[in-house]
């Protein structure tokens, strides 16, 4: 059996359903959409694991209009979701980056200036000013802190997918639960998506959305794509002593990172030292990480976490980018009809209202009209040209 839709998106999580969604609104496009996912239940899904945060503090200034917008899409919800959505829940509390050495405080003082220019929040601590306003976290051997003051914290990122997906359907967008096992390709055109029950499906444009397996994806097509999984760990604990104030997401000179859930418990968390290349369905939990460094580290740096109790942990992936961990967005340069929207390593969600508008835009009329995203195209993967991004978490 074989069907036709103008769009096949491979990969139905929250980049999926935001392309899906913006594409069925865009008044230029008119055509059949059709979101393909394996798994509805999203069970091994970096969406599922996520964090679900946003900030505005990174070292480059598509990523921080990125951001820019993710953030006015969850203040300004009305207007793209309509006044019948749940309102999206998000928390500002910040966040907080702590560097213990010349190097990082320099990278620092230098994404301060240009997130500054570029109108974001963003003021610099010393040791003694973020003892003042965090009296919880000990500065010993800190040089400087940069603290997001606005437009950063936790959002409903779960909440969000649904909406979309419920919106996109009432739009007329198709999704199925389907495995794709290939892709046809004739020249510079992807002609036919193949599903494991035998099945094809005639495709005007494919759009790979599939988180860690993009490099899968692509090699379907016969096109190199630099993603690979890493393994992301993270823990929930509860506190005997809740602290007096909100605390901004912490990262901490070594990579871990802590921020509230509640007034009584906290999610931290830190990705596998191994780096990206895990396999695909590796999800086993490192045990030893939260007694050898995650609680050890939470506690030197925020004493009252000597008293917490480990209420439960998982593993995610991260969809890392290995050339700069950095999106990359738009038209395959080998192929024109595959898109591209892959390789986020670790900021999909917050980033996913700017992707899916700038792919649906894209799509439909072969540019970018409101945010160019072209800094984030393969053409930089394939002339080995990375990104520098110097806020990664």
């Amino acid at each position: 059996m074989t069907e036709r839709f103008d769009v096949v998106i491979i990969g139905g999580a929250m980049m999926g359903s935001s392309v899906a969604w913006w594409l069925s609104r865009h008044p230029d496009f008119n055509g059949s959409i059709l979101v393909l996912e394996r798994d509805p239940t999203f069970a091994q899904a970096s969406t599922t694991h996520s964090n679900s945060c946003i900030r505005q503090q990174f070292g480059s200034e598509i990523n921080i209009r990125i951001s820019q917008f993710g953030a006015e899409f969850l203040k300004n919800w009305r207007d793209y979701l309509g006044s019948a959505a749940p309102k999206p829940a998000f928390r500002e509390f910040g966040y907080l980056y702590l560097a213990a050495d010349e190097p990082f405080a320099d990278a620092l003082r230098a994404n301060h200036a240009l997130q500054t220019d570029l109108g974001a929040g963003t003021v610099l601590l010393s040791p003694e000013e973020i003892t003042a306003r965090y009296p919880m976290i000990d500065p010993t051997g800190l040089l400087l802190g940069s603290l997001g003051t606005r437009d950063e914290g936790y959002f409903d990122g779960h909440g969000i997918l649904a909406i979309w997906r419920e919106q996109a359907k009432a739009a007329g967008v198709t999704r199925r639960t389907a495995e794709v096992t290939g892709l046809r390709r004739t020249g510079a055109h992807i002609t036919t998506v193949c599903l494991a029950d035998g099945s094809t499906i005639t495709a005007g444009a494919v759009v790979n959305c599939s988180g860690p397996s993009a490099a899968y994806t692509a090699q379907m097509a016969g096109l190199d794509l630099p993603v690979a999984p890493q393994k992301a760990y993270s823990f929930l604990f509860d506190v005997a002593e809740p602290l007096p104030l909100d605390l901004p997401l912490t990262i901490t000179p070594n990579g871990v990172h802590v921020r509230p859930e509640s007034r009584s418990s906290y999610l931290a968390g830190c990705m596998d030292a191994a780096g990206p290349g895990a396999d695909y369905d590796d999800f086993q939990m490192d045990h030893a990480l939260w007694m050898d460094l995650v609680w050890p580290t939470l506690a030197e740096r925020i004493p009252v976490f000597e008293r917490i109790k480990l209420r439960t942990d998982w593993v995610g992936h991260y969809a890392i980018n290995t050339l700069d961990h950095n999106a990359i967005v738009g038209a395959h340069p080998e192929a024109g009809n595959f898109y591209l929207c892959n390789g986020f390593s670790g900021h999909g969600l917050q980033q996913s209202p700017a992707m899916g508008r700038g792919l649906a835009e894209l799509i439909a009329t072969g540019r970018y009209q409101t945010l160019d995203l072209s800094p984030l195209g393969y053409e930089r993967v394939a002339e080995r040209t990375p990104l520098v991004e110097r806020a990664v978490i």
